[in-house]
């Protein structure tokens, strides 16, 4: 029987939504205590945190490791260094690979990848069409059983609504979760930028906020109409939120994520057209950003994801409107964050819901929480160091990080998978 017995924590507790001193122990890789006052007696090893937070490890819904087909972006040995390196115990990848992870032995094949080289959880999505493709849905049952914790086509959407009220049919009589990105794509085709002055004034091709508002709306529709398990990947603007409130309080099985980039960046960032902040959907508005903020913080908004998605230089240095869309966040999200923090917007529960607590409970883990019988999948984190990032220093293969030169507040110290350390920073 191992035991770790955490002391002197400032313990981040999500589900009790506490911030206090006390002291955690974990055996044979699970919390079995937790306390204020004089810490117990153990036989194990005793880990002194000498003030600083220990919370839930980060699950993290939505990043993308790029095997198979393009590894020289993202390994998931490069990928798990970098969750554990960013305080994320597990990380739950995209289907969107070269081919698309849409049959039991693709998911097969990357679930022996990641048990093999990555030292942190990782439970795969799968397609919810073929080839995402939106024509023909997945054998969504068979993936169920293959490992798949979610069924998403990632940020191609469906565009024939009785496809998608098919598989969203058949995914309710499954249990499945399916993920979508809300957004109307006629209207979001080739768009680089959130329409408005600044994007004309930068003559950037863009789209209005209302694509997403519109996406959303036919969504919801056809949730009251198959009452399917759907999650919105990434809520950005100020116009989608009345619906998603309204969609929550009639009941549907639904809900929202955000990335930490629009939390934390807004569209002028983009103003010396460094492609690097290119995301998708594009960076908003500052009204939206704040919108969006307190829509996390009521708890509308259920769950901050890093939307990790590599790319390589090639992709990159290209102008603006034909760069790729993405950055990678997996090391950046949890410092990134802490920006929130300091500016008294949200406090440490409030965020550790959101990156750790929610994800958990949609995707039914026992993870994400403090209380006895939780995994010990834990973060250990000094919120106040500054520092400047160097993306040369990040464990990605690419560092297409936004955050780049920027000055940052917050790092992890250690991270603990089942209780055993994965990570401890030099």
């Amino acid at each position: 029987m191992t035991s770790v017995l955490f002391t002197n924590a400032r313990l981040i507790d999500p589900e009790a939504g506490t911030d206090s001193t006390g002291w955690l122990q974990v055996t044979d890789g699970r919390i079995v205590a937790q306390g204020e006052g004089n810490n117990p007696s153990s036989d194990g090893q005793t880990v002194d945190c000498n003030g600083k937070c220990l919370a839930p490890g980060i699950i993290d819904i939505g990043v993308k490791v790029c095997e198979p087909g393009e590894r020289h972006k993202e390994s998931f040995k490069s990928a798990g260094q970098a969750a554990a390196a960013g305080g994320v115990t597990t990380i739950v990848t995209r289907p969107d690979t070269s081919p698309a992870i849409d049959t039991p032995e693709t998911l097969e094949f990357v679930a022996r990848r990641a048990q093999a080289d990555t030292p942190v959880n990782m439970l795969p999505m799968a397609a919810l069409t073929k080839g995402r493709e939106g024509r023909e849905m997945t054998e969504i049952g068979f993936l169920q059983d293959a490992g798949a914790v979610a069924f998403t086509d990632c940020d191609h959407v469906i565009t024939n609504t009785k496809v998608f009220s098919r598989a969203l049919t058949y995914a309710k009589s499954c249990d499945a979760l399916v993920i979508a990105h809300p957004q109307e794509p006629g209207l979001s085709a080739g768009a680089a930028a959130t329409s408005g002055k600044f994007a004309a004034l930068r003559g950037l091709p863009a789209v209005s906020p209302m694509a997403e508002r519109m996406g959303l709306d036919r969504d919801i529709a056809l949730l009251e109409m198959t009452g399917a398990a759907y999650h919105a990947d990434q809520i950005t603007t100020a116009r989608a939120l009345p619906a998603l409130e309204r969609a929550k309080r009639n009941g549907l099985d639904i809900t929202a994520g955000t990335s930490i980039h629009h939390l934390t960046l807004n569209e002028l960032d983009v103003a010396d057209y460094r492609t690097f902040f290119k995301v998708k959907p594009p960076l908003r508005s500052e009204e939206d950003r704040q919108a969006v903020i307190e829509a996390v913080r009521s708890g509308l908004i259920d769950i901050i994801s890093s939307m990790h998605t590599p790319q390589d230089e090639e992709s990159k240095r290209l102008p603006f409107e034909e760069a790729a869309s993405g950055a990678v966040a997996l090391e950046t999200l949890l410092p990134a964050a802490l920006r929130l923090y300091h500016a008294d917007q949200l406090d440490l529960p409030t965020l550790f819901r959101a990156m750790a607590f929610n994800p958990a409970k949609r995707l039914g883990l026992k993870s994400g929480r403090l209380s006895e019988g939780a995994p010990a999948d834990l973060v250990l984190f000094d919120p106040d160091v500054p520092f400047v990032l160097d993306r040369f220093a990040l464990k990605s293969k690419s560092q297409n990080t936004p955050f780049d030169d920027q000055r940052m507040q917050g790092k992890v110290l250690a991270t603990y998978v089942a209780g055993n350390e994965v990570f401890r920073r030099p």
